[in-house]
């Protein structure tokens, strides 16, 4: 009988919030992973306490740290879904000791060549959205614009929780460009980000986006394409944010894998072209 394989030891970063709890709870399930390190800012009120405890899944031994301790208690792979200041500093660390990372954090703009740099080094996936379900749309969204090409109109249309602070989500930007990159257009000179007053008629290679903040909706996303007689809907909810914590820890597991490389869910789940 060959010996059961050796858990992966998970860091968690924001690890007092909602994703964070969900990692922890996720990871607590699952014999592949075990929970090595929790962290927090450096000023978070729920430092010292255990994050099993913190998580609802009882104590494991695993206190939450402060972000600048961060690399002090080994792990395999560090995952971060927390505001970009924040990633950036934990890139730079991990880096520096060479762990490997996953990336789920939004709102990263001219600073990501800091994650591209890294990369050189030790194996980053990083993605705007870890949830299976829409890096299966994403390819469906390549798809449907090849084939409908410019005789539709298009519109990303997303909603999210109160909360979120970045519009429109990292997710619905990534729609527009992959659907903006399959019919030869640049989203930067395309985007349409909301409308007001006397607009005039709408231009046809426009992308237009519509955002949604409101409760605590999850994360909705839909791309709609709007031709002569009728339309093509690619839609994707989330229930609960397991969704995302399930697909992070899949990235995890995968990207053990690799040395070196930044990558993204379509890498994981094996849907990149050849």
């Amino acid at each position: 009988m060959s010996p059961a394989p050796i858990p992966i030891k998970i860091g968690v970063t924001g690890a007092a919030g909602r994703m964070g709890r969900m990692l922890v709870e996720l990871v607590t399930q699952s014999r592949e992973f075990t929970l090595a390190a929790a962290y927090e800012r450096n000023d978070a009120p729920e430092l010292g306490i255990d994050a099993g405890n913190l998580a609802g899944v009882g104590a494991l031994g695993v206190a939450i740290a402060p972000s600048n301790s961060l690399g002090d208690t080994a792990f395999d792979v560090l995952i971060d879904f927390t505001l970009p200041s924040a990633t950036l500093e934990h890139v730079l660390r991990c880096r520096a000791r060479g762990l490997r990372m996953v990336i789920g954090t939004t709102g990263i703009g001219a600073e990501r060549s800091v994650i591209e740099e890294a990369a050189t080094d030790i194996a980053i996936v990083w993605a705007p959205n870890m949830s299976v379900g829409v890096n299966l749309c994403f390819k469906l969204l390549e798809i449907a614009a090849r084939v409908l090409g410019d005789d539709v109109d298009i519109e990303v249309l997303e909603a999210h929780h109160r909360h979120k602070i970045d519009a429109p989500s990292g997710t619905a930007l990534k729609m527009g460009e992959i659907v903006a990159n399959a019919l030869g257009r640049d989203l930067d000179s395309v985007a349409v980000y909301g409308r007001q007053g006397q607009t005039g008629a709408r231009e046809r290679r426009t992308i237009g986006f519509a955002t949604v903040r409101a409760g605590e909706i999850v994360g909705d996303h839909t791309v709609l394409f709007a031709g002569p007689g009728e339309r093509v809907e690619i839609t994707h909810r989330a229930a609960n944010r397991s969704t995302f914590a399930g697909g992070a820890l899949r990235a995890a597991h995968w990207v053990m894998g690799r040395p070196r490389g930044l990558f993204d869910m379509q890498d994981v789940l094996g849907l990149k072209n050849d």
